[in-house]
């Protein structure tokens, strides 16, 4: 890692320990419908969910601040990830003093997918060794990582599933993760950077790896019941449609299934809420024209933070498209939460 980022983490890492005692702050979901009485956790006030209002009303929403028509907004979040694309991983680096490189750390330990993986791995050896043939064809773990064009947390997965060290063998892999992303300079990115970073194998021979362009909130390319595990990363505030992004991470987990989104949240600490305003709303911007020359864009990546749901107005709509036992964990005071739920089996 470069000796600048280096001191960024370090450097920010104290700054958020003096503001907030605890990062990591765990709350279920209130909603009665999907945890037991004796299960439920009311975050001290007594307070449960009910249902939430759509997330789009009428013919406008919003695009940062600005109100724009429902159908213009995916077009102009496009247009704002084509413009950064190239520099989307430096300037995540300079804009979160390499703690997205943490936040995302944490996903991916949560997930639990390193053991998984292995599960998945003993079994096949297990039915080679029984049969005499390769595993059988359910013994396989499917993971979809939505708005992920450029692999950050695809990488960390195949990393720790042992995907890299399977592709030197023959035949398709078990273990399988799709990036998919709307926007195809994304893709372009994350695919050169896969190619670069892992040679060809992994997505031309073990299939391990593969990039399909497509939009969150209709995921026709993918069958119902598909995945086992479903991930978003700092995208499902650009999704128009929240309500029909959650239907469709729904539908297509298999039954069991787990939805798991990292997102920018509510920061809680009145200090360091202030601190991390005035910092967003002045550094983001002045950095996006000085590194990439578009002080626009992460104007707007600024302002969407601002204007998406908290982490219980989330945990509401996770709820309401059916997900059980959600749950979300802050991270760093609140600035990021890791939001996860799942599909139930009946």
């Amino acid at each position: 890692m470069h000796s600048i980022t280096s001191h960024c983490i370090i450097g920010a890492k104290r700054v958020v320990r003096r503001a907030v005692g605890k990062s990591n702050i765990r709350y279920l979901s209130t909603n009665p419908n999907n945890l037991g009485e004796a299960n439920r956790n009311d975050n001290g006030d007594g307070a449960t969910n009910s249902k939430s209002s759509p997330y789009v009303q009428g013919s406008e929403t919003h695009f940062g601040f600005e109100s724009v028509g429902v159908n213009e907004k995916e077009g102009r979040v496009k247009e704002v990830f084509e413009n950064v694309a190239d520099s989307y991983d430096v300037m995540n680096d300079f804009m979160s003093g390499g703690l997205h490189r943490y936040w995302k750390d944490e996903l991916l330990d949560v997930s639990a997918v390193a053991s998984m993986a292995q599960i998945i791995r003993r079994q096949q050896l297990y039915d080679s060794s029984s049969n005499g043939e390769e595993g059988q064809q359910d013994n396989t773990l499917r993971i979809l990582d939505v708005a992920g064009g450029t692999g950050d947390i695809s990488f960390r997965f195949l990393e720790a599933a042992g995907c890299t060290e399977r592709a030197r063998s023959s035949g398709e892999d078990p273990i399988s993760v799709t990036v998919c992303d709307i926007n195809s300079e994304m893709l372009r990115v994350g695919e050169a950077r896969a190619r670069k970073k892992y040679g060809s194998s992994l997505i031309t021979e073990s299939k391990a790896l593969s990039f399909v362009e497509g939009n969150a909130q209709d995921l026709h390319n993918f069958e119902d019941n598909s995945f086992d595990l479903y991930t978003i990363a700092f995208g499902l505030r650009n999704v128009t449609d929240v309500d029909k992004g959650l239907a469709e991470a729904y539908r297509v987990l298999k039954p069991g299934g787990r939805f798991m989104c990292l997102e920018f949240s509510q920061v809680a600490d009145p200090w360091l809420r202030q601190l991390y305003d005035g910092y967003s709303f002045t550094a983001i911007p002045a950095m996006g024209e000085l590194i990439a020359n578009d002080r626009a864009s992460y104007q707007y990546l600024v302002e969407s933070i601002r204007k998406f749901s908290n982490q219980e107005e989330l945990l509401t709509r996770m709820d309401d498209v059916g997900f059980h036992l959600t749950k979300y964990t802050n991270l760093t005071g609140g600035i990021v939460a890791i939001h996860e739920g799942w599909k139930p089996i009946e």
